[in-house]
């Protein structure tokens, strides 16, 4: 029995030991401050989602690679951003760079004028939307995974699960009763991880939380990669009617889901290689973004027809 307990002993030390090498500041460097008084952005902000990238170096560590090789543009409040390129091009880092999950090497990235390195990351995270590729929900119900700090009312809630496609609005027979046409209410429960959802459900639900929380930017981090179809429809039926007045920057994984947008951004090697609207880098003999359409099948005509629907 002691020769057991003195095992054990010393087993849980090694986590002891473990969490105290995690809290040298050697080892893991101290996440910026949350907030920092005297430098918090007006309440509005950002009331346009205007984004200036200037001169942006990025590395995911000191001694490593850049990653981001001397980024600048501009995107305009309330525009479309489509962004492609190869595998390691820098697309989801870009994405990466405006949370601030990982800090500039040189550069500033500035929201409405405002250099978001200046600024706790509560105030910088609260106010962007993003819809990743593999959504990251909790156990609990839809209720606590849409609101985990119950700032909004129940009305709200069951405004964006509609908006999202995730529930639709009840149907009336002929006697005028109306019937639920989805399993889903706020008080269902969601097993860790969305294990008991779909994976276009989990998609939907991470859609109708950016709808709740209605920032004036929005990134989508290939959020439409690993859904059917019907799904992906839906989705993208909310981005261009629920977010039409949203600065979106989205990281496609089909093509087709953006070239009805107002520009595109082609990344290579962490650089911008191209940067313009999609039927002008058609229209560039040789591009990038023309050779990634001629592999999709995708023609002139169709980015033009697509582009004055959603005009």
């Amino acid at each position: 029995m002691v020769t057991r307990q003195s095992a054990e002993v010393e087993n849980y030390m090694s986590s002891v030991e473990r969490i105290l090498q995690y809290s040298r500041d050697d080892v893991i460097a101290q996440e910026a401050p949350h907030e920092i008084p005297g430098h918090k952005p007006a309440p509005e902000w950002p009331a346009k989602g205007a984004i200036e990238f200037n001169d942006v170096h990025m590395r995911y560590r000191p001694g490593l690679p850049l990653v981001l090789k001397g980024l600048s543009m501009q995107v305009h409040g309330g525009e479309k951003i489509g962004v492609v390129g190869r595998t390691g091009a820098g697309k989801s880092t870009l994405m990466l760079a405006l949370f601030r999950i990982v800090e500039l090497a040189s550069g500033s990235i500035k929201v409405d004028d405002v250099d978001i390195s200046k600024i706790g990351l509560k105030d910088l995270r609260s106010k962007i939307s993003i819809i990743p590729q593999d959504p990251l929900l909790f156990s609990g119900t839809i209720r606590s995974n849409l609101d985990p700090f119950n700032l909004y009312t129940d009305a709200e809630l069951w405004d964006a699960l509609h908006r999202s496609f995730l529930v639709e609005s009840p149907k009336a027979d002929a006697e005028g009763t109306h019937t639920p046409t989805s399993r889903f209410n706020l008080d269902t429960v969601i097993e860790s991880e969305g294990s008991n959802l779909s994976v276009g459900e989990r998609s939907l639900l991470s859609l109708a939380r950016a709808l709740v929380k209605d920032s004036q930017v929005v990134v989508l981090d290939e959020a439409t990669a690993s859904v059917d179809l019907e799904t992906d429809a839906k989705i993208q039926h909310t981005i261009q009617t629920q977010f039409r007045h949203k600065t979106l920057l989205c990281i496609a994984h089909r093509l087709r889901t953006i070239i009805s947008y107002d520009r595109i951004l082609v990344l290579d090697s962490g650089n911008i290689a191209e940067f313009d609207s999609p039927q002008n880098l058609f229209n560039v003999p040789g591009s990038i973004f023309r050779g990634m359409c001629e592999r999709s099948g995708i023609t002139l005509d169709e980015i033009e027809r697509t582009r004055s629907k959603m005009a």
